[in-house]
């Protein structure tokens, strides 16, 4: 407590001095004291509560680590045009197969005529709906005949399945556009 000095009338009419208790009021060191001590230990804390997280999860944050890794080096070999040539784009394509050879490589593969006129319109881009519309035929028939072909060709996809056709030269290859 701090005591200061008061002046106080007497009933007699005279001033007189007297101490009076006033409460102490903290300095600004006092202050910054307590709070670098309670910033300790709130960071103190943290850290402990960080060292069992790491310890507990431990596990999950390397396998996340390893995936971020991982992540960052495929999209860097993405960016560098780095891509895995799969067996049917490794060799070059053959010319299109006309008459007898054409003939022989559709019996080998077991294509039909029809599945291979389906072929032919699925190299042209042309969608399900619009193949059954210029064949005739339902949709489901076209559906089959592809799903057929995917069997045949070992394919996935269609672009698969048209790579696949273009390698043994069942379809002309690409030509390039210059401008």
């Amino acid at each position: 407590m701090i005591f200061k000095k008061k002046a106080v009338r007497n009933p007699d009419g005279f001033f007189h001095f007297c101490s009076v208790e006033q409460p102490k009021i903290f300095p600004f060191r006092t202050i910054l004291l307590y709070g670098l001590a309670l910033g300790l230990l709130l960071a103190s804390l943290q850290t402990v509560r960080y060292r069992l997280l790491v310890v507990d999860h431990a596990f999950e944050l390397y396998l996340g680590l390893i995936a971020v890794v991982f992540a960052v080096i495929g999209l860097w070999l993405g960016r560098r045009g780095v891509v895995r040539q799969t067996g049917t784009t490794a060799h070059a394509p053959l010319p299109p197969l006309d008459g007898a050879a054409l003939e022989r490589t559709l019996a080998q593969y077991r294509i039909t005529q029809r599945e291979y006129e389906v072929l032919q319109l699925i190299a042209r881009g042309l969608s399900n709906q619009e193949i059954a519309a210029q064949m005739f035929v339902s949709l489901n028939t076209v559906k089959t005949h592809t799903s057929n072909l995917f069997s045949k060709l070992d394919a996935q996809r269609r672009t698969q399945a048209v790579e696949r056709a273009r390698a043994l030269g069942l379809i002309a290859p690409l030509t390039q556009k210059h401008d």
